[in-house]
């Protein structure tokens, strides 16, 4: 969330990213309602000082026996009661609906954000990798549904009979790949520092308004009758460990990672990825959340986007780095990256990762401070970022589509046999 104080002394500036980010904003309407906040605050001020005169009148007038002049003054103050009342009334009103714009108002896009209008304007990093030239080696490249059930381990049809359209069933060795790379992830990222945590899968409404997730995308969300949310990614409960709290500098950064089931509707995603693996209402990902001074905290994502590339530069499948534009990017992040990874079935890069900064946007929200007594008095609000590391079931799609063989098999990358106990090559079941 947006300080308000910040939004009103920069309005030209928020008008300018807000447009940026294709995110609507009326700035006149915020300024129409910033003066009548202020000026039902003056009023108030103003009726609450004359209060405090008229009462302290009252014991003299009475303490000269002027009774009447007592009472009439009684009255005003009456009066004056009412029109506190209503004055406090139309200021409350004026602070809902301004809470309700910044609630609603996605972050400040960073100076080093490129300003673009959608995916197209999402300028390149780097690569890693080369794809495979299946054409040169002779070979038909499978999609990873198609694989999946050729070898007995991705059953879609049982899968839609259990449950429904965009979940899937794994089986035999599908199962253990998924368990594996899961395992592999976590391991990786607790091996260079992170601190693993195990999290509900579920959330109240004031955790999910934390990370930005309420009010503004409750479509997205899976609710159930208590009110409670399956949450959409590990982010969600991680970056609100440590809400409502104040953390020492000393122990800044904090780096912990997750994996969760996450759950989400599409809503905004029919039509797209309907087979296989890629885009499902429930998945596997393990997350990795970071809390962070605000003046280390681009370095931090830079970090986390290292790691994250460490798993795929590990699994040996080639992948490219883009930086999101502002018309692209999520509602609380201030810079992103994406990593996407090479499959062969749409011939081009797609999305496992994205990292961002969400600058103090976030712990504004879910109230997350930091002491930092040798630097500055009182409290300030920390940065948090977070990034996938990664969402399993995308790199699973990316593994069977990248190393599978002539005959059909799919070699396991090196790095995953001992957590397959063993198993080098999938082969049919």
């Amino acid at each position: 969330m947006l300080d308000l104080r910040f939004v009103r002394e920069n309005q030209d500036a928020v008008a300018a990213a807000m447009e940026a980010r294709n995110a609507r904003w009326d700035k006149d309407r915020f300024a129409e309602l910033d003066a009548a906040r202020k000026a039902a605050i003056a009023e108030e001020e103003s009726l609450q000082a004359e209060r405090n005169s008229l009462s302290k009148e009252i014991g003299a007038l009475m303490g000269q026996g002027k009774k009447d002049e007592a009472e009439a003054t009684k009255e005003r103050v009456r009066q004056i009661n009412e029109q506190l009342a209503a004055a406090s009334a139309k200021r409350e009103e004026v602070d809902g609906e301004l809470h309700q714009i910044l609630i609603s108002t996605p972050n400040m896009p960073s100076d080093t954000t490129p300003v673009g209008k959608d995916e197209n304007d999402n300028p390149e990093v780097r690569r890693w990798g080369t794809p495979r030239d299946f054409a040169a080696e002779g070979i038909e490249a499978k999609p990873h549904w198609d694989l999946g059930s050729d070898l007995g381990i991705i059953d879609a049809e049982r899968a839609v009979k259990l449950a429904g359209s965009r979940f899937t069933l794994l089986g035999g060795l599908g199962a253990r790949l998924e368990r594996a790379i899961i395992n592999f992830m976590a391991d990786m990222h607790t091996s260079r520092g992170y601190k693993e945590w195990w999290c509900p899968a579920m959330a109240n409404g004031t955790t999910l308004f934390g990370t930005g997730q309420l009010p503004k995308f409750e479509e997205d969300l899976f609710k159930t009758r208590e009110g409670m949310y399956l949450i959409p990614t590990a982010e969600v409960q991680l970056t609100n460990i440590h809400a409502g709290e104040v953390l020492e500098a000393a122990d800044l950064p904090l780096h912990y990672c997750a994996f969760t089931p996450c759950f989400r509707e599409e809503a905004g995603s029919a039509g797209r990825d309907t087979r296989g693996l890629i885009r499902l209402h429930q998945f596997d990902k393990v997350e990795m959340v970071k809390y962070a001074k605000p003046e280390e905290s681009f370095d931090e994502l830079e970090s986390m986007v290292a790691d994250a590339e460490n798993i795929l530069q590990t699994l040996g499948l080639p992948y490219r780095v883009i930086t999101l534009c502002t018309g692209d990017m999520g509602f609380s992040a201030a810079k992103t990256y994406d990593l996407e990874v090479w499959l062969p079935s749409y011939d081009s890069y797609k999305e496992i990762s994205s990292c961002s900064n969400c600058t103090d946007f976030q712990a504004r929200r879910a109230n997350i401070k930091y002491r930092d007594p040798e630097n500055f008095k009182g409290t300030r609000y920390v940065h948090t970022l977070n990034g996938s590391g990664l969402a399993v079931g995308r790199t699973m799609a990316a593994i069977l589509e990248n190393y599978q063989q002539a005959d059909g098999s799919v070699k396991v990358p090196e790095a995953l046999v001992p957590y397959m106990g063993g198993v080098e090559v999938i082969t049919a079941e």
